[in-house]
């Protein structure tokens, strides 16, 4: 399926499954608050925010992230690379009011063309809480069957892992999920 015929499955208030640049993940757009809720009753998420992904820093920062947030990660990006960064208040339908939650920006040139038309999405793995995540539509269906209003089939991911989760602690960085992204030493 193109990145257009994607895109164009992004009307007001839908969530679906697709394969994001790691594994398969529930996404919604970010600019549609209505889908964001129904991504988070899905997962029965109350107090775990999703992952923004968008194309470029600037549809980031027209979000209403700081570029200073972003900033130190301009050499690691794009990659499978998971960053937790503060949110202002007005976009805390996103954070679910944590006042931070992970932005990645997406190696992947298939998702990166999606993100380019639709515009920054928040996606969360597809599965249920403390089950393993889909690693293809199949599993996917078994856990959302027709709750979830498009599913695109991209194949089995089953050799992908998730990205990689990190924080700044002051000038450091801070390790939360070891994944596909690998800092160099």
């Amino acid at each position: 399926m193109s990145p257009q015929e994607v895109a164009i499955h992004f009307k007001k208030g839908v969530v679906g499954v697709l394969l994001t640049d790691t594994i398969y993940g529930l996404v919604a757009k970010v600019s549609d608050k209505e889908a964001v809720d129904k991504l988070y009753w899905l997962k029965d998420r109350s107090n775990k925010p999703g992952t923004i992904i968008a194309y470029s820093f600037d549809q980031l920062v027209e979000l209403g992230i700081k570029y200073r947030y972003l900033a130190p990660f301009k050499n690691y990006w794009p990659n499978p690379l998971s960053v937790i960064i503060p949110l202002s208040k007005r976009l805390d339908y996103l954070d679910l009011k944590k006042g931070s939650l992970a932005v990645r920006l997406p190696k992947d040139k298939r998702v990166q063309s999606i993100l380019k038309l639709t515009g920054p999405l928040i996606t969360t793995s597809a599965n249920l809480p403390g089950e393993p995540f889909a690693r293809n539509i199949k599993e996917a269906k078994n856990y959302f069957k027709d709750k979830v209003d498009f599913y695109i089939d991209d194949g089995d991911s089953k050799n992908n892992q998730p990205s990689t989760i990190v924080r700044m602690i002051d000038d450091e960085i801070d390790i939360l999920r070891d994944g596909e992204f690998k800092f160099k030493s």
